[in-house]
């Protein structure tokens, strides 16, 4: 029977509370609907360095490893060789023994490397010889990629420019779920919540984090105040950690409040019944060299919950949303975002149009699957 091999140099999170861990939660299910829909069985290699190593060679002596098809590996935001508990492989020569095994095999092989944040001092915070050694080792993995693996996947194109390995890149963003019952969903012929007289013309809402300005919370407060300055165009829900609003300056929260802004702490099912009542979102994060590449987990979210979005022009969500008409994009000042907010709170059903046709089959955890497939065969 025909196989692949999805390897993990780390341990699976039991609580995917991130999008990194969340990722190769949602690609292994993925891995394994394509299987079951294709008659190929997918292999998981995963877990503790010992873990893999018994793994591995069970798969081995039992010859599963015999007819791969193709291998797709994923790192985490630490060099693989220190993911075991305390930062210390206890078998550190698994990696490159799997490695040299599907070299020799010719089996093609591609990793999904995360994140670069570590190329960026104004974003690691380690400081002397502990960064220098660091950065050492994560230029070791580099080369230790480009030697190994045929396909280099990115979170998006624009992040290869900054990746150190000479391999074909491929832009493999987060995917989405379906998370709307289109049976019983509302006509899209006006806002979502299609109330006549209600006081407001739309719905918007921020989910994240508020703690740290480069997100963007507080230039969407400078471009609320002025779309709703002559009309009441906007009414923004904010959902983020209760402990990060508490520990906001007492001037912050009253500017929420003063905006009329509603603040809630909920996530799962709640979340997901909150955003069933909301017209579009918001990702009003700073443009910057790092925010350029990367691609937020709640830009896939709010789209697999068909919401449009108002976004700054940051490359790669850019891309992402401008490449169907998902929402609009902006500049990273209040008078764009404004004006931004007043077109979104008059066409938001249209972007919602658009997210029904094709963000499910372009975007969803299995179309990654079909792309890694396509670029490894």
């Amino acid at each position: 029977m025909k196989s692949v091999l999805l390897y993990y140099p780390f341990k699976l999170a039991e609580n995917a509370n991130s999008g990194s861990k969340l990722r190769p939660k949602k690609i292994y299910s993925a891995f394994q609907e394509w299987g079951s829909e294709n008659g190929i069985e997918i292999l998981l290699l995963s877990g503790s360095s010992s873990e893999r190593q018994t793994q591995f060679n069970s798969l081995r002596a039992e010859g599963k490893l015999d007819d791969l098809l193709f291998c797709y590996m994923e790192n985490q935001t630490i060099p693989f060789w220190l993911t075991d508990a305390g930062h210390i492989p206890k078998k550190p020569f698994i990696d490159l023994q799997v490695m040299k095994f599907l070299k020799r095999k010719k089996v093609p092989t591609g990793v999904f490397y995360r994140d670069v944040y570590w190329k960026f001092d104004e974003l690691y915070s380690l400081k002397g010889i502990k960064k220098t050694v660091m950065k050492s080792i994560y230029r070791m993995e580099e080369k230790f990629y480009e030697k190994y693996c045929d396909i280099i996947f990115l979170p998006s194109d624009a992040m290869g420019q900054y990746v150190d390995i000479n391999k074909r890149k491929v832009a493999l963003p987060p995917g989405g779920t379906e998370n709307i019952d289109h049976e019983s969903s509302l006509l899209i012929t006006g806002n979502r919540v299609a109330v006549e007289n209600r006081e407001w013309k739309s719905n918007g809402m921020y989910v994240g984090g508020i703690n740290n300005d480069d997100y963007g919370l507080f230039l969407l407060l400078d471009a609320l105040e002025l779309a709703n300055r002559d009309d009441k165009v906007c009414k923004l829900t904010v959902v983020c950690r209760e402990d990060e609003y508490n520990n906001l300056p007492d001037n912050k929260k009253l500017r929420l409040s003063s905006l009329h802004v509603s603040v809630k702490h909920v996530s799962g099912n709640a979340l997901n019944d909150l955003y069933k009542e909301m017209d579009y979102a918001f990702i009003p994060r700073f443009k910057s060299t790092y925010n350029d590449f990367s691609v937020p987990v709640k830009l896939v979210e709010y789209l697999s919950n068909e919401l449009p979005v108002v976004a700054t022009n940051c490359a790669a969500q850019r891309d992402i949303i401008e490449s169907d008409s998902y929402g609009i994009i902006c500049e990273d000042n209040a008078a764009s975002m404004a004006e931004a907010i007043e077109v979104m709170s008059e066409q938001s059903a249209q972007f919602r149009a658009n997210i029904q046709a094709t963000f499910t089959e372009k975007h969803s955890w299995k179309s990654r699957v079909e792309r890694i497939k396509e670029s490894l065969l």
